[in-house]
């Protein structure tokens, strides 16, 4: 399957190209990039077209597919012109800033017939798949609580980086539409919507460590009907914070953090378990990269409707999460526009 990569802005991009490579069944053989420069650099760098036109690009029959690595604020034209022009669609999450963006997207998807699928990775982790065992089996009662949280040092100085090794481009909101939450935030975001369902509403608090015009440091709070609660944690100022998964509910409670790579288990459903913290042995296997599994849709003719369905999901939570901090207030998520 013959793909272009449009656009290398996201600083996954490179990933994604190395997937494509490296999978049997597809090749790059063409670049676009709304910043000519770059675009041309990387198509001479790996011997392939490089269109200063992205519709030029498009309108070529023998590219099958597309990977989008543009700016957010540019998703929903391009990804919307690629679709128009019959290429299925690989993209960064989020899908779009906002919930009225993704199902203009989503409209012309479905009216093209091409297959969509977006890069939510931690959904095929062994350490979530275990700890979707352990709810599905109820070991943990009512859920009652789940926080996740994922940080990185990407905003603080360093001799070697004196303004963070995220490139700057990562603190432009026009483009990105926010910062450590809408980048990192997404994961334990999709996370959260995964072991506990789409809440009422959301309440967010942002912080400004570095003091740039996007958030470095998040909070997001979301509320459910029968009063649980998910907290979601991100940021870009952490020297050491590892990616952490809590669970809890009314019979027992999981522990999951990227410092042991443990799955520990407390829980009043086993008796092994009763009264102590336990390693979860059931661990699965990987499920296959969403790069893998996109390919594998197209291939079978089939859709990514479970992945398609928690990355809107995820757009209605971040964009919750934004009004929340704009208007200082609570925002339901059926008062987002459609």
């Amino acid at each position: 399957m013959k793909v272009a990569m449009l656009s290398f802005w996201h600083v996954h991009a490179k990933d994604y190209a190395k997937q494509v490579n490296e999978h049997p069944d597809t090749e790059i053989v063409a670049i676009w990039d709304e910043i000519a420069e770059r675009g041309q650099q990387e198509a001479e760098t790996r011997g392939v077209a490089f269109y200063a036109s992205l519709e030029e690009l498009l309108a070529n029959p023998e590219i099958e597919a597309v990977v989008v690595d543009t700016p957010t604020n540019l998703h929903r034209d391009v990804i919307i012109a690629a679709a128009r022009a019959g290429k299925h669609i690989f993209t960064e999450k989020v899908i779009a800033p906002t919930l009225h963006e993704v199902n203009e997207i989503l409209e012309a998807v479905e009216e093209a017939g091409v297959t969509l699928t977006v890069s939510l990775p931690r959904l095929n982790s062994p350490s979530t798949l275990a700890i979707q065992d352990i709810v599905a089996k109820e070991l943990l009662g009512q859920i009652t609580l789940v926080r996740t949280r994922l940080s990185h040092n990407g905003g603080i100085s360093t001799t070697a980086n004196p303004n963070g090794w995220l490139p700057q481009h990562f603190y432009n909101a026009e483009q990105c539409g926010g910062g450590a939450l809408i980048d990192l935030g997404c994961h334990p975001m999709y996370l959260n919507r995964l072991l506990l369902g789409l809440p009422v509403a959301v309440s967010a608090s942002y912080g400004y460590v570095t003091g740039r015009e996007v958030e470095d440091n998040a909070v997001s709070l979301l509320q459910y009907e029968n009063g649980a609660l998910g907290i979601v944690e991100a940021g870009f100022v952490n020297a050491f914070s590892p990616f952490v998964i809590e669970v809890h509910g009314t019979a027992g409670s999981v522990l999951y953090s990227e410092q042991d790579g443990r799955v520990m288990l407390r829980t009043n459903k086993l008796e092994e378990a009763t009264g102590q913290w336990v390693a979860y042995e059931s661990i699965p296997e990987e499920k296959p990269t969403a790069f893998d599994q996109w390919v594998a849709h197209i291939q079978n003719g089939t859709k990514a409707t479970e992945n398609i369905g928690l990355a809107v999901d995820l757009t209605k939570l971040m964009e919750a999460s934004n009004l929340s901090v704009a208007s200082k207030s609570q925002v339901r998520l059926d008062s987002l526009a459609n």
